[in-house]
């Protein structure tokens, strides 16, 4: 066992409202419950000796791992080969399909051989609270209850547990096709306990699970060129995506670093508005309308919360009830990933302005048209309100869409997000034939367009830069040609794309921007990131350089795991970087595809 296996060696299981990490050796070094944003019960991944683990893998020392997804579904299989035989451990969390918030929640690990004979150890040792609270353990023959501080966790087996202080071990021997499982279940103290296992009743469960899966995702329409990524991909955002809400987090993890012993290390649990509101148009792109519209729904309900407040109408990010409170706080017994400190939870980057958001939450609603998804009388008021209010409050400096914490500037990317609210804000309001003051709405649109125009040009580098008055290339404004802010082959935005392409772009892939160039408040440098090389690719095949974005495009997916999961960042040598995974780089993922494929079809006369 690793003591910090590479993040990249990991694949995600879930239930819809929560998430665990299994590395490829077997080990469940990430699981939090009840819910993606409670705090962990395993988290060796930050802490090997204080973070607990739940391993199930057999002892030879010669065993090699592989994983896979079983097709289609979001059922994982981590195969182990020795001299002795070959065996499976298979993991899964069967699937919420109440809608309705639980604390109980189930990580079911079957095992079996199917060649030879397979000796595989469990070790489970759970540390609640992120490693702050104390259990303790009442142990029977094939089964352990770990009791603490409002949580009960349940270890079922097929074989007899050992106890080892408040922590349990097992091991089983299992010749080709026998097999055998574990089942973890944590629910709230003094929780019904769980029905007996049985090895019939696990192979139900992976069935059923099967089932579920694969049945969603028949409702996928795409039939581009890129099916298994572009379906790992929608899974992926699926189980990130808390179904008693419809809010889709960031990523399934906190504290993964963006530079191995640096301090970027921030908890990514949460719902941004941003990454949630451009999820929209990637879920309806693939016919996924009931994901979609429950995110619309979501997002309209926090605009309703500030009826009647004066202060700014929306937050950068919510936790995924809607709650706004998102105390940032470090664990200072953590040691953090291969020593990178600080481990945050929380976000602090909660209470920044990112005037952006308006744009991206206008963007995600007016897709709603297309499905015939029209905003309630009450609904289209509060999102009224809002825009009456950000038409006098859009210029201002603020801190950008990376929440950098250098300081305020007037980010470009900020002010074309703005326009694309007031833009998108009078087609809805045309559309629906809703009230509006479009006068108003239509002068700050047409304002701020002329003020990018002119302000947010260099003529140095010939290109739309980072923000006014400097000469910062600056990524996230790849989206200006997607969101209609200007024509992709427009000359000025040509050039800026041949800017980017000397600044910053390496071998395709694609820095945010320069920290040296323009400091951001924190120490250290990051690697590339998926999402802006994703965005790089879409504002290709937009601009025509269709051989350029299909080969960039072909090139990122040899930097996904080995099961199809981007992180964040990829590191200088190819590693991946940051939490894991990342909502933001699997549905720019399907942004790219899809315009991808539109622009190749259409130069091929399909």
């Amino acid at each position: 066992m690793d003591r910090y296996p590479p993040i990249a060696e990991h694949g995600l299981v879930g239930d819809l409202q929560t998430a665990a990490l299994v590395s490829s050796q077997g080990v469940v070094d990430w699981f939090a419950a009840p819910r993606f944003d409670s705090p962990s019960i395993f988290a060796a991944l930050l802490d090997h000796d204080g973070g607990g683990y739940l391993r199930l893998a057999p002892e030879h020392p010669e065993a090699t791992c592989k994983q896979l997804y079983y097709p289609d579904t979001a059922i994982l299989v981590t195969r182990f080969m020795s001299p002795d035989g070959v065996g499976e451990v298979v993991d899964l969390m069967p699937p919420d399909r109440t809608r309705t918030a639980s604390d109980r929640h189930t990580l079911i690990r079957v095992v079996r051989a199917v060649r030879g004979t397979v000796d595989f150890m469990l070790e489970c040792r759970p540390r609640f609270d992120y490693g702050r609270a104390e259990h303790r353990l009442e142990l029977g023959e094939n089964s352990g209850l770990f009791r603490a501080p409002g949580m009960d966790a349940h270890l079922q087996t097929s074989f007899p547990l050992e106890r080892d202080g408040q922590d349990v071990y097992g091991r089983v021997t299992l010749r080709a096709g026998e097999s055998g499982g574990a089942v973890f279940t944590v629910c709230a103290s003094g929780g019904e306990a769980p029905a007996p296992l049985t090895v019939d009743g696990l192979t139900a469960q992976v069935d059923d699970t099967g089932l579920f899966w694969q049945k969603w995702l028949r409702q996928s329409r795409y039939r581009g060129r890129w099916p298994e990524l572009v379906h790992r991909s929608v899974i992926t955002l699926k189980l990130l995506t808390y179904a008693p809400t419809g809010a889709l987090i960031a990523a399934a993890t906190t504290g993964l670093p963006e530079q191995i012993g640096g301090e970027r290390n921030w908890d990514y649990r949460f719902t941004w508005v941003r990454d949630g509101s451009l999820s929209v148009r990637a879920m309806l792109d693939l016919g996924f309308v009931e994901e979609a519209t429950a995110f619309v729904h979501w997002l309209v309900d926090r605009l309703h919360e500030r009826e009647g407040k004066e202060d700014e109408p929306l937050q950068t990010m919510y936790r995924i009830d809607g709650n706004p409170d998102l105390p940032e706080e470090i664990l200072e017994h953590f040691e953090g990933y291969r020593g990178s400190y600080p481990v945050r939870i929380g976000n602090g980057a909660a209470d920044q302005l990112q005037l952006d958001i308006y744009g991206e939450a206008l963007y995600g609603v007016s897709q709603g048209r297309e499905i015939g998804q029209q905003a309630t009388y009450r609904g289209w008021k509060a999102m009224a309100r809002a825009l009456d209010w950000f038409a006098d409050a859009w210029d201002r400096p603020d801190e950008g869409i990376w929440e950098t914490r250098g300081g305020r500037e007037d980010f470009t990317y900020s002010r074309v997000m703005s326009w694309v609210a007031f833009d998108h804000g009078l087609s809805l309001a045309e559309h629906f034939r809703r009230p509006a003051d479009v006068e108003k709405w239509r002068s700050a649109r047409d304002a701020i367009l002329e003020q990018v125009m002119e302000r947010g040009w260099s003529e140095q580098e010939g290109a739309f830069v980072q923000h006014y008055g400097g000469d910062v290339l600056d990524a996230s404004l790849l989206l200006m040609p997607r969101v209609g802010f200007i024509a992709p082959k427009d000359p000025a935005w040509l050039s800026t794309l041949d800017a980017m392409d000397r600044k910053l772009v390496s071998d395709s892939l694609v820095y945010r921007y320069d920290p040296a160039a323009s400091p951001d408040g924190l120490r250290g440098s990051e690697g590339t990131f998926s999402l802006c090389t994703f965005l790089y690719v879409d504002a290709l095949a937009r601009a025509g350089r269709l051989a350029q974005a299909r080969y960039a495009f072909e090139k990122m997916q040899t930097y996904a795991n080995h099961i199809g999961l981007f992180a964040e960042e990829v590191g200088p040598t190819g590693e991946q970087l940051g939490n894991f995974p990342q909502a933001f780089t699997h549905l720019s993922l399907i942004m790219a595809a899809t315009t991808l494929d539109q622009a190749l079809d259409a130069e091929q006369g399909r």
